[in-house]
């Protein structure tokens, strides 16, 4: 389990044909140090979900979540334990996303956290390389970053610290907010992001 003051985690993401594979790390000066989360997230799975262990050997469930429809653009994603028990949400926000991705993050006794993209420009930017022709093939070549909000205070940051490969630095200000709801949005924020 993730302790109370860790505060800033690294994720790197590995495309592989039939999964997107996550591995979360401890800060260690940093750099990525002690493995954490453990993640693969079948692609074009029909209703998403996806477990979070704490190894690469998949020996504990840290977390998971789960859409709540099978189809359904504006639909919410239930974050759960290791034991399955209900440990806060997210969903996207369709009509906000069409310019500026943006998420909600609900936590049990918390109101709710915004997260949008740092960089307006470059989130529509984004959007006009997947309408080009040919181009939409290529992944988008520059970083994006989200910062979420709760009442107008930081909470947590995702920022993509690579050109090319996806590698992120997840900053997390707000020593309320559950780690494991926090690397599920974190996941999220990469895999669910074309839809």
């Amino acid at each position: 389990m993730l302790s109370q003051a860790t505060n800033v985690l690294h994720m790197h993401q590995k495309v592989t044909l039939m999964v997107n594979r996550y591995e979360v790390f401890a800060d260690e000066g940093g750099e990525p140090g002690q493995l954490v989360a453990f993640v693969e997230q079948k692609r074009m799975a029909f209703k998403e979900q996806v477990t979070i262990y704490t190894d690469a050997g998949r020996s504990r469930v840290l977390a998971g979540f789960r859409a709540r429809k099978v189809i359904d653009l504006g639909s919410g994603y239930d974050v759960t334990d290791g034991d399955g028990r209900s440990i806060g949400a997210f969903r996207k926000d369709f009509g906000r996303s069409l310019t500026n991705s943006t998420w909600h993050l609900d936590q049990a006794g918390a109101p709710t956290a915004t997260g949008n993209e740092r960089n307006a420009g470059l989130a529509i930017l984004r959007r006009v390389w997947g309408l080009l022709p040919f181009v939409n093939n290529v992944p988008f070549p520059f970083r994006y970053h989200f910062d979420f909000t709760r009442d107008g205070r930081p909470v947590f940051s995702v920022d993509k610290k690579t050109w090319v490969r996806d590698h992120y630095l997840i900053r997390i200000v707000d020593p309320q907010v559950d780690r494991r709801v926090v690397i599920a949005q974190a996941v999220a924020v990469d895999a669910l992001q074309s839809r």
